[in-house]
């Protein structure tokens, strides 16, 4: 799991680095063009331009190597990655020495990017691997500095930027030189101390993660065992007191009746939180479930038919506008169903006799879009990102429903992200509430 991310981590920076480079190309063109026709500044454009075009298929064949190594995964393709990152990264100090040296090289402001490029070898390589770059970065410059100095290379002085050319000022250029490698260097030993400061901080939050991700599984399997037992006792619990409400009503007085049908109603309540904490452990601790593939419009109908019954004993209005095709929903048909219908029996327990309850569900492309609308309660505004949590209960729903478990809208996420969809509501407190939902096709 570790290679996995470690591979698609270097593959994303080397990717960084292609679009930093295509950004460059792109300023070296725009540069020399500003420079020269509005800034009237003495430069060798063919050969500026040239450079340009030629980053860019340079940077065009690496994108294609960086692809095709982004294919293979696995140890040997950071390896890969690692070894093409080096490769960029030298030929960018090449390229760039190259064009200093046709646009003024030690006058030009822009010698300054070579400690762009120290900064970029620092975060995405080895301390060596660095110091190596700096190596070049500074040979490279200095040998740069001296053909043109002893008369090796023309020097293409910036006419119109500076009054002076001083690349045959011996101190100047020594001076300049000294400064550019100590600075490269300590550039270098800075980005290091932070960059593995950063690494070691990451190492240890991935730790603690991984422990704390292995401390909930524990937990949940606790759960399950003990929800699991209580789940039994309350069983023999409800069968021993549906027995003595059925059987021996006419023997008991009123007081006694109470009694016992209060201990009975409290009964099913406990098993009813019971069950939904048993199911919603279960399903945090498969990750996979059995799947088929099966049509979402009759799934929803049967929803519907489930809880039609509730909706006419509040006199609650429920319609429906189903605009799917037949193509497949691929998961749990039972899942989906009991999301949905659960979905409906939360609208009708809040929604007031005499409302309304709509639901629609309609294509949206590669996904299925299902909406659950009611006039009911609503949700307080402050209250919305909180009401997927685990035994979160809004305030106002309290006050209608006051034994609640705060365990629906928990299973229904857990339900709607292991079919890859996403879950979502909008409400105002007293307007009533609209749950949506997209499960993939396939």
């Amino acid at each position: 799991m570790e290679s996995v991310v470690e591979t698609t981590t270097f593959i994303k920076r080397a990717h960084w680095l292609i679009k930093l480079r295509w950004i460059a190309a792109a300023c070296v063109a725009g540069g020399v063009f500003f420079s020269s026709n509005i800034l009237s500044v003495s430069l060798k454009e063919v050969h500026l331009y040239f450079i340009a075009g030629l980053l860019a298929v340079y940077n065009a064949t690496m994108l294609w190597m960086l692809n095709n190594y982004s294919k293979k995964g696995g140890d040997s393709s950071i390896v890969a990655v690692k070894r093409l990152i080096n490769i960029q990264i030298f030929i960018d100090l090449l390229i760039l020495t190259i064009l200093l040296h046709f646009s003024g090289s030690i006058e030009n402001p822009f010698v300054f990017y070579y400690a762009f490029h120290m900064i970029i070898a620092s975060i995405l390589l080895s301390e060596k691997e660095s110091y190596f770059h700096a190596a070049s970065a500074i040979t490279f410059f200095g040998l740069l500095l001296f053909l043109e100095y002893a008369g090796f290379l023309p020097h293409h002085c910036l006419n119109g930027f500076i009054e002076h050319c001083n690349f045959q000022s011996g101190y100047y250029v020594l001076g300049v030189y000294f400064v550019f490698a100590t600075a490269l260097c300590l550039m270098v030993y800075m980005a290091n101390y932070v960059s593995t400061m950063l690494k070691r901080t990451e190492q240890s939050l991935l730790k603690a993660n991984k422990a704390l991700c292995q401390k909930d599984r524990i937990k949940d399997e606790y759960v399950l065992r003990v929800t699991h037992d209580i789940k039994g006792h309350l069983a023999a619990i409800q069968s021993c007191l549906g027995v003595v409400v059925n059987g021996l009503t006419g023997l008991l007085n009123e007081q006694q009746a109470d009694f016992i049908n209060r201990a009975l109603s409290r009964t099913n309540k406990v098993a009813h939180f019971v069950s939904s904490l048993l199911k919603l452990t279960q399903m945090r601790l498969i990750n996979d479930f059995e799947v088929e593939n099966f049509p979402l419009k009759s799934t929803i109908d049967n929803a519907l038919a489930m809880v039609k019954g509730k909706a006419q004993d509040k006199s609650i209005a429920l319609n429906s506008n189903i605009e799917l095709p037949e193509d497949s929903i691929n998961g749990s048909q039972f899942s989906i169903e009991e999301l949905i219908t659960n979905l409906l029996l939360n609208a009708i327990k809040y929604t007031a006799a005499g409302g309304k309850i709509e639901i629609n569900a309609r294509d949206e492309g590669d996904c299925a879009l299902v909406e659950v609308i009611d006039t009911g309660i609503g949700i307080p505004q402050e209250e919305l990102p909180k009401v997927f949590d685990e035994f979160y209960r809004a305030t106002n729903a309290k006050k209608v429903e006051k034994d609640g478990t705060g365990l629906g809208l928990a299973i229904a996420k857990q339900i709607v992200e292991k079919h890859h969809g996403k879950i979502w509501v909008e409400s105002k407190e007293g307007s009533g509430s609209k749950f949506s939902l997209t499960l993939p096709k396939m």
